[in-house]
């Protein structure tokens, strides 16, 4: 469920692209820093779009500014640290620890079970500094799991808990922006999941797991009511971004959330469709 909050690069400015790489990198390193190669390795773009818009909403006053790159020693690359960062590299830590093991518990997959080995150690440090914020995210895994194994129906209920996760993520100090920032946390996180049920439901009829929309699945209206839920869900999630008071980063901030979040749909969508004038 992780790669969904993406950039459309096509539409970005050169500076704006420069930017975004820039906290990317500084990401990067900060998981390096912290958790070695295997929290490198879990980097993702779903929790840069987190640093972004904390950074825009907070508007910390010290940023760190660095060059260079491990992992690309010849070219001189902007790396841009702050406060959010660190936050920002614990929370794709723990989320990549528990996608190894829902990874692990779906499909048995043995280098999930490996790399959540790994990530062990600093899925503890992170649960010692955020007890609370584990505790609720382990909750709802947990309630999720168990309505997957009930082979739940209700669409909205399964998405509503997988936002839950992220709602949590989202929320970084307990203040005026507590509440705006969970409930864009959570719809964007419905969405995702939605989005992620809708690219893999093929291959989960084929392995007999649990998918959401296996109900409508064939039927007719399955594309429009798959396209509607998950309009709806980044509708909200949009229009409580555009009530947060943030200029810095912006631009990039509404690139990802009106059509870079919809890339990986749009290609699922256009394979989907020449699959199926194939078959025919």
């Amino acid at each position: 469920m992780f790669g969904y909050v993406t950039i459309n690069k096509s539409e970005l400015k050169v500076r704006e692209l420069e930017l975004y790489q820039s906290y990317y990198c500084g990401l990067c390193r900060e998981l390096k820093d912290r958790y070695g190669v295997a929290g490198r390795i879990g980097l993702n773009y779903d929790m840069n779009f987190l640093l972004l818009l904390l950074t825009g909403l907070y508007e910390p006053q010290k940023e760190d500014l660095g060059k260079g790159c491990l992992l690309h020693p010849f070219e001189k690359r902007p790396v841009r640290r702050n406060r959010y960062t660190e936050y920002a590299a614990d929370m794709n830590l723990l989320l990549m620890y528990y996608k190894c093991q829902d990874d692990w518990m779906d499909e048995k997959k043995c280098r999930s079970a490996v790399y959540k080995r790994l990530l062990r150690k600093g899925q503890r440090t992170v649960k010692e500094k955020y007890p609370q914020k584990v505790e609720e995210i382990e909750r709802a895994l947990g309630t999720l799991t168990e309505y997957e194994r009930q082979k739940e129906k209700d669409i909205d209920k399964m998405a509503e808990l997988s936002g839950n996760i992220l709602g949590t993520v989202f929320v970084c100090h307990e203040d005026e922006w507590r509440a705006e920032l969970y409930r864009m946390g959570s719809y964007l996180g419905r969405f995702i999941y939605l989005c992620d049920a809708y690219e893999d439901i093929e291959d989960d009829i084929k392995k007999g797991r649990y998918n959401p929309f296996l109900s409508i699945y064939g039927e007719s209206f399955f594309e429009d009511s798959c396209k509607d839920l998950m309009t709806m869900m980044m509708a909200e999630c949009c229009r409580t971004f555009e009530r947060l008071p943030i200029i810095t980063n912006i631009e990039i901030l509404r690139n990802i959330l009106y059509s870079g979040v919809w890339n990986r749909y749009e290609i699922t969508k256009r394979k989907r469709m020449a699959e199926g004038e194939n078959r025919a």
